[in-house]
């Protein structure tokens, strides 16, 4: 194994998942995008050998030992309707099917929780099927990011997995709060940081004065006369739902009453609405999105968070600059791995890297762990089986664990 190992980041977007690798000792020798403002945000931080284009099967890439990335999740987020043809979500087999062909070491792959149950899980063999095929050796599991220092409750997806060898799958660092059953995962850890710690230190925030070339981003749009008076009601923790019904937000009152009014399916009804919400300066924050500048208001002060404040809480370091419109930035912000995350994923798999050695031609599904509660939705549990009855014959009856006990 090489002093310092090589990387390839595949949907690199602006560089979260590339920068905690960085951070951990490993190369990035190149990365990819088709969006051009991520790959020009992850240029002006992290290099230059991050490249625009689509990114295809059939994609010419240099050797690396380690492939990461994070197909475009849209298509499988709670937080609208989930479309099962959504074109982004083809790009999940190609992922597994560049990996399959380029054998790398070992990969590690990011999503949101809903890749897990969309399409009855079609889109979670897609990513398995081939890997297990080329002879992977996989860990995956749903987690959350504040079990890993990250100052907000992010559930993911992650899958590791070691070519002829076992990677293992990085232990929580720190106890989770502020969240259902966010305490589960760990309980005698030091605590995840509050959204207060990891906001210290800024400046007072500024009102946005139209200027595009702040790439600090440490400025806010004013609240408008009726989210005004919104914000004046809502105490920290509280969202739309504590609301008189007359100041809801329109958009707000027609997914809360659609959820149950209009037969749309269970699956893709997205998750339970929240709308404004005035965040916890004591707890974690609430998993930061591309909605975060319209939904989360300050702790304490009648605004937004501002995109810097964002950044803080994905854990990017103020130095990391977005030199894109606010609406563009926010994007990336929120759909970037939070870099403290994957530097700790990297650690754990570069250590793993210099000791390993492939055993077997055989793939496997090591462990599945798809939910961090005692729990499971009617969803899920159908999935749970699936996976189950494809694995376990491979697997042998003690290599599948499913529950997080």
């Amino acid at each position: 194994m090489p002093a310092q190992p090589t990387v390839l980041d595949l949907f690199c977007g602006c560089g979260g998942l590339s920068f905690g690798f960085m951070r951990a000792g490993f190369k990035t020798i190149a990365a990819y995008d088709c969006c051009k403002a991520a790959v020009q945000t992850y240029r002006a931080n992290l290099g230059n050998h991050a490249h625009q284009l689509d990114i295809t099967p059939n994609l010419d890439l240099p050797p690396a030992d380690v492939i990461i990335g994070g197909p475009p999740c849209q298509g499988f987020s709670s937080a609208g309707l989930r479309q099962q043809d959504d074109t982004r979500n083809t790009l999940v087999r190609t992922f597994s099917n560049i990996v399959a062909g380029a054998k790398p070491k070992a990969f590690v792959f990011e999503n949101v929780e809903g890749f897990l149950t969309a399409g009855t899980g079609d889109f979670l063999f897609d990513l398995l099927d081939p890997l297990v095929t080329a002879g992977y050796q996989i860990h995956l599991r749903k987690v959350n990011a504040a079990n890993y220092g990250v100052p907000q409750n992010r559930k993911r997806v992650i899958a590791i997995g070691g070519l002829g060898w076992e990677p293992h799958f990085p232990k929580p660092t720190h106890s989770a709060y502020g969240a259902p059953g966010a305490h589960l995962p760990a309980r005698d850890l030091p605590l995840t940081p509050c959204l207060s710690a990891a906001l210290e230190g800024l400046p007072a925030a500024s009102p946005f004065n139209g200027n595009f070339d702040d790439s600090f981003g440490h400025c806010f749009v004013p609240l408008n006369r009726d989210d005004l008076k919104r914000a004046e009601l809502l105490e920290p923790g509280q969202c739309m739902r504590d609301l008189p019904e007359s100041l809801w937000h329109t958009s707000y009152r027609r997914r809360a009453h659609r959820r149950v009014m209009d037969g749309t399916p269970t699956e893709r009804r997205g998750g339970a609405p929240a709308g404004l919400r005035r965040l916890r300066a004591d707890h974690p924050a609430k998993a930061i999105t591309t909605c975060s500048l319209n939904e989360f208001l300050h702790p304490y002060e009648h605004r937004p968070l501002t995109l810097r404040e964002c950044a803080r809480l994905q854990t990017f370091p103020d130095d990391f600059l977005f030199p894109s419109p606010p609406r563009e930035a926010i994007r990336l912000i929120g759909n970037a791995v939070p870099p403290l995350f994957s530097q700790i994923l990297a650690t754990h798999l570069r250590a793993a890297l210099q000791n390993h050695k492939a055993k077997t031609d055989t793939g496997r599904l090591l462990s599945f762990i798809p939910t961090l509660s005692t729990g499971s939705s009617p969803a899920l549990t159908a999935v749970r089986e699936a996976v189950t009855n494809k694995y376990m014959a491979v697997n042998g009856p003690n290599q599948l664990y499913l529950p997080w006990h």
